[in-house]
Protein backbone atom coordinates (compact mmCIF):
# COMPACT_ATOMS: atom_id res chain seq x y z
CA UNK A 1 0.00 0.00 0.00
CA UNK A 2 2.96 2.40 0.47
CA UNK A 3 4.11 1.80 -2.43
CA UNK A 4 1.07 2.72 -3.89
CA UNK A 5 0.59 5.72 -2.43
CA UNK A 6 4.51 6.88 -2.97
CA UNK A 7 4.13 6.36 -6.57
CA UNK A 8 0.97 8.23 -6.68
CA UNK A 9 3.27 10.84 -5.01
CA UNK A 10 5.54 10.71 -7.55
CA UNK A 11 3.27 10.50 -10.61
CA UNK A 12 1.47 13.96 -8.92
CA UNK A 13 4.97 15.74 -8.88
CA UNK A 14 5.71 15.10 -12.35
CA UNK A 15 2.33 16.25 -13.51
CA UNK A 16 2.07 19.42 -11.31
CA UNK A 17 5.67 20.52 -12.53
CA UNK A 18 5.30 20.05 -16.16
CA UNK A 19 2.24 21.82 -15.75
CA UNK A 20 4.07 25.10 -14.79
CA UNK A 21 6.71 24.64 -18.04
CA UNK A 22 3.87 25.98 -19.93
CA UNK A 23 4.97 27.67 -23.58
CA UNK A 24 2.69 30.67 -23.18
CA UNK A 25 3.91 31.86 -20.21
CA UNK A 26 7.25 33.74 -20.82
CA UNK A 27 7.04 34.31 -24.68
CA UNK A 28 7.31 38.25 -24.67
CA UNK A 29 10.74 36.90 -22.90
CA UNK A 30 11.83 34.83 -25.02
CA UNK A 31 11.15 37.30 -28.12
CA UNK A 32 13.07 39.98 -26.11
CA UNK A 33 15.96 37.81 -25.57
CA UNK A 34 15.63 37.32 -30.01
CA UNK A 35 15.53 40.66 -30.48
CA UNK A 36 18.77 41.83 -28.71
CA UNK A 37 20.55 38.65 -29.80
CA UNK A 38 19.40 39.84 -33.62
CA UNK A 39 20.76 43.65 -33.35
CA UNK A 40 24.41 44.08 -34.53
CA UNK A 41 27.20 44.18 -32.01
CA UNK A 42 28.37 47.83 -30.51
CA UNK A 43 32.27 48.96 -30.92
CA UNK A 44 33.55 50.01 -28.11
CA UNK A 45 35.51 53.34 -28.17
CA UNK A 46 38.86 53.72 -28.22
CA UNK A 47 40.58 54.84 -25.18
CA UNK A 48 41.34 58.99 -25.25
CA UNK A 49 44.68 59.78 -26.85
CA UNK A 50 47.23 60.78 -23.97
CA UNK A 51 48.19 64.00 -23.85
CA UNK A 52 51.27 64.67 -22.00
CA UNK A 53 51.81 66.91 -19.11
CA UNK A 54 53.34 70.65 -19.66
CA UNK A 55 55.29 71.46 -17.18
CA UNK A 56 55.06 74.49 -14.85
CA UNK A 57 58.44 76.88 -13.68
CA UNK A 58 57.41 79.07 -10.63
CA UNK A 59 59.27 81.80 -11.83
CA UNK A 60 59.23 84.10 -8.07
CA UNK A 61 61.03 81.61 -6.19
CA UNK A 62 63.97 84.08 -5.86
CA UNK A 63 61.71 86.93 -5.44
CA UNK A 64 61.00 88.04 -1.36
CA UNK A 65 58.02 85.96 0.21
CA UNK A 66 54.85 88.18 0.30
CA UNK A 67 54.75 86.81 3.89
CA UNK A 68 58.37 88.00 5.22
CA UNK A 69 58.26 91.21 7.10
CA UNK A 70 59.71 93.88 4.72
CA UNK A 71 63.66 94.71 5.56
CA UNK A 72 64.03 97.79 7.70
CA UNK A 73 66.53 99.63 6.24
CA UNK A 74 68.13 102.35 8.25
CA UNK A 75 67.07 105.71 6.26
CA UNK A 76 67.95 108.58 9.06
CA UNK A 77 70.71 106.85 10.43
CA UNK A 78 73.61 108.93 8.14
CA UNK A 79 75.43 110.88 10.73
CA UNK A 80 77.69 113.68 9.27
CA UNK A 81 80.72 112.83 11.01
CA UNK A 82 80.72 109.42 9.54
CA UNK A 83 82.47 108.27 6.49
CA UNK A 84 80.48 107.63 3.47
CA UNK A 85 80.01 104.26 2.02
CA UNK A 86 81.48 104.94 -1.62
CA UNK A 87 78.48 103.67 -4.69
CA UNK A 88 79.29 100.41 -5.74
CA UNK A 89 81.57 99.99 -9.10
CA UNK A 90 79.05 99.51 -11.57
CA UNK A 91 81.77 98.85 -14.15
CA UNK A 92 83.12 95.77 -12.43
CA UNK A 93 82.24 92.54 -13.94
CA UNK A 94 79.23 90.53 -11.65
CA UNK A 95 79.57 87.49 -10.86
CA UNK A 96 77.03 84.69 -11.73
CA UNK A 97 75.32 84.38 -7.66
CA UNK A 98 74.75 88.27 -8.57
CA UNK A 99 71.60 87.78 -10.34
CA UNK A 100 70.05 86.27 -7.40
CA UNK A 101 68.25 87.90 -4.53
CA UNK A 102 69.66 87.43 -1.16
CA UNK A 103 66.47 85.36 0.42
CA UNK A 104 66.76 82.82 -2.56
CA UNK A 105 70.47 81.83 -1.72
CA UNK A 106 71.30 79.67 1.13
CA UNK A 107 74.72 77.86 2.36
CA UNK A 108 74.50 74.39 2.16
CA UNK A 109 77.95 73.26 2.68
CA UNK A 110 82.17 74.22 3.40
CA UNK A 111 85.06 73.00 2.06
CA UNK A 112 88.70 73.85 3.36
CA UNK A 113 91.83 73.97 1.32
CA UNK A 114 95.43 74.69 2.03
CA UNK A 115 94.04 77.30 4.89
CA UNK A 116 91.13 78.46 2.83
CA UNK A 117 87.96 78.19 3.61
CA UNK A 118 85.00 78.16 0.83
CA UNK A 119 81.28 78.44 1.45
CA UNK A 120 79.17 76.13 -0.55
CA UNK A 121 76.24 78.17 -1.47
CA UNK A 122 73.01 76.48 -3.77
CA UNK A 123 71.40 79.31 -5.92
CA UNK A 124 67.93 77.64 -5.65
CA UNK A 125 67.73 76.82 -9.33
CA UNK A 126 70.13 73.41 -8.37
CA UNK A 127 72.75 75.01 -8.55
CA UNK A 128 75.92 74.80 -5.74
CA UNK A 129 78.71 77.05 -6.02
CA UNK A 130 81.79 77.60 -4.37
CA UNK A 131 82.59 81.10 -2.77
CA UNK A 132 84.89 82.74 -0.75
CA UNK A 133 86.04 85.79 1.40
CA UNK A 134 85.51 88.92 -1.44
CA UNK A 135 82.86 87.20 -3.77
CA UNK A 136 79.79 89.07 -4.61
CA UNK A 137 76.43 87.36 -4.49
CA UNK A 138 72.96 89.07 -4.09
CA UNK A 139 71.32 91.74 -6.05
CA UNK A 140 72.41 94.12 -3.73
CA UNK A 141 76.69 94.20 -4.22
CA UNK A 142 76.71 91.95 -1.56
CA UNK A 143 80.31 91.50 -0.83
CA UNK A 144 81.20 88.43 1.55
CA UNK A 145 83.45 89.21 3.96
CA UNK A 146 83.78 86.02 6.17
CA UNK A 147 83.36 82.61 6.08
CA UNK A 148 83.48 80.12 9.13
CA UNK A 149 82.40 76.86 9.30
CA UNK A 150 78.62 77.68 10.32
CA UNK A 151 77.93 81.19 8.10
CA UNK A 152 78.92 83.29 5.88
CA UNK A 153 78.57 87.48 6.92
CA UNK A 154 78.22 89.37 3.80
CA UNK A 155 77.90 93.27 3.75
CA UNK A 156 75.48 94.94 1.12
CA UNK A 157 75.96 98.05 -0.24
CA UNK A 158 72.56 99.29 -0.75
CA UNK A 159 70.84 103.08 -1.62
CA UNK A 160 69.42 105.07 1.29
CA UNK A 161 66.92 106.64 -0.08
CA UNK A 162 69.00 110.06 -0.28
CA UNK A 163 71.17 109.67 -2.95
CA UNK A 164 73.99 107.76 -0.94
CA UNK A 165 75.02 104.42 -0.22
CA UNK A 166 74.60 102.28 3.18
CA UNK A 167 76.32 99.56 4.39
CA UNK A 168 74.30 96.36 5.43
CA UNK A 169 75.66 93.48 7.00
CA UNK A 170 73.51 90.61 6.37
CA UNK A 171 74.48 86.43 7.21
CA UNK A 172 73.90 83.29 5.35
CA UNK A 173 73.85 80.40 7.90
CA UNK A 174 74.39 76.87 7.01
CA UNK A 175 71.38 74.93 6.15
CA UNK A 176 71.66 71.72 8.11
CA UNK A 177 68.93 69.10 6.76
CA UNK A 178 68.13 65.68 8.78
Amino acid sequence: MTKIINLFSVVLGVVLISGCAGKGQHDDLQRFMADTKAKPAGEIEPLPAFRAYKTFSYGAVAMRSPFDPPLALAVGDTVTGKDKVQAPDETRKKEYLEGFNFAALSMVGVLSKNGQVWSLIDDGNGGIHRVTVGNYMGKNHGRITSVTATKADVIETVPDGKGNWVERPRTLALNEKD
